[in-house]
């Protein structure tokens, strides 16, 4: 990234926002100021961001925790897929008034976070596309569905931040919220167990393991068409996958064949992987999905510094690979009796041990929003916050393509 020195100022942490059809129709970037007195540019920090969400791409919403910034940032030129978060005190600021204005103005769409301690002026309310209330301090929690005497005083459609489960998503929609933010991923198994059978979520994904195993072995291009023949639909999104801009080819991949000789066994196992966390219908899990692909180029973008190809693709594998116990509805010690792993990678999944998992805790931390947990598992890594930035953003970046 060219704007690196803005990236060794703040500390960068993102989540999906879910819509009610459960895709993810936006990216929220958390921005921390990594000394309170610091003073970042607002013009470097749109450019790191507009690297990864350019204009007429993909919708960012913009969270940052450090009032001078904001303020900068409001008074910014930026592009018009990204929503900046302005929380209620500045939005009723008179101070802020001409500068919330001036944006709507030029197209951006302004995201109310908190509730506001009085009514906004009523020419402020067009500029704001959602409010978003956390899911703590939303007083409509404890309230039957359609009970609330204040269900008509909400002008502004809103999303529910703070969701950590299902459970939450689900109840969050169902008090009417257009859109929730946060991980909701940690009760996916007790969901999932309610749900439909593991041999038929497991069926789904029976020829990408297959493949996985035989790609282990190295056996011939001709036995590979043969398994893969058996999924159109797979072969398809095989293809796709390899021909993204994220993987890099210049040359166009046009049949399985062609990809093994291009790739060769390794770097096709790390896109097998790739599918396997990706090959689940269930609406429910798309954000485990979404977090997946990204822990996995995050990991390999991670690896870098430190580890030679071979380490990359496995910290790749690794990343994608540890939600693959949601995805399957098994704990790892099963699982991993039937899709085959590098032992570095075995131990990060099986035993939180190896080279590998303090990297799994420093991409939690960054999925966590928690400026405390990133520093202390940087520290653990001898990781500059920059150095986790740059890499964070490249792999966004890269998901965004494959997306």
């Amino acid at each position: 990234m060219s704007d690196a020195s803005i990236l060794g100022q703040v500390a960068l942490c993102y989540s999906p926002v879910i819509d009610r059809n459960r895709a993810v129709k936006a990216t929220r970037l958390t921005v921390f100021p990594l000394r309170p007195d610091a003073a970042p540019d607002a013009g470097l920090l749109l450019g790191a961001v507009a690297q990864v969400w350019p204009a007429g791409g993909g919708e960012v919403w913009l969270n940052v925790l450090s009032e001078s910034l904001l303020g900068d940032l409001l008074r910014a030129d930026s592009e018009t897929n990204l929503k900046l978060e302005v929380p209620s005190f500045m939005a009723s600021d008179p101070a802020q008034h001409d500068a919330l204005l001036a944006l709507h103005a030029r197209g951006n769409a302004l995201l109310l976070k908190g509730r506001p301690v009085e009514d906004l002026p009523r020419d402020l309310l067009p500029c704001f596309s959602h409010a978003i209330v956390d899911l703590a301090e939303d007083r409509r929690v404890n309230e039957a569905p359609g009970a609330s005497p204040h269900a008509a005083a909400r002008s502004i459609e809103y999303a529910q931040s703070g969701i950590r489960t299902i459970v939450q998503m689900e109840a969050s929609f169902n008090r009417g919220a257009a859109a929730v933010l946060g991980w909701p991923i940690d009760d996916v198994l007790a969901e999932q167990a309610k749900g439909s059978s593991r041999s038929s979520k497991q069926g789904d994904m029976q020829v990408i393991v297959e493949l996985i195993h035989r790609v282990d072995r190295e056996e011939s291009i001709d036995r590979l068409e043969q398994t893969l023949r058996r999924d159109p639909t797979l072969a398809f999104k095989l293809l796709r996958y390899i021909n993204s801009p994220a993987f890099g080819l210049r040359v166009e991949i046009s049949s399985f064949a062609h990809a093994i000789m291009m790739l060769g066994h390794r770097k096709l196992k790390r896109w097998l992987a790739l599918l396997l966390a990706t090959a689940t219908q269930d609406p429910n899990l798309k954000p485990v999905m979404f977090a997946a692909v990204r822990r996995g180029l995050l990991m390999e973008e991670l690896g870098r510094a430190v580890g030679d190809e071979e380490m990359r693709n496995e910290m790749f594998i690794c990343g994608v690979f540890s939600l693959l116990d949601r995805m399957f509805n098994q704990p790892f010690s099963e699982l991993l009796k039937t899709i085959p792993v590098p032992e570095r990678v075995a131990q990060a999944l099986l035993d939180e041990a190896g080279p590998y998992h303090p990297y799994i805790v420093l991409v939690r931390a960054v999925e966590g929003d928690s400026l405390f947990d990133v520093r202390a598992a940087a520290e653990s890594l001898l990781l500059g916050v920059g150095e986790i930035n740059q890499a964070q953003l490249r792999a966004l970046a890269a998901a965004s393509q494959l997306d």
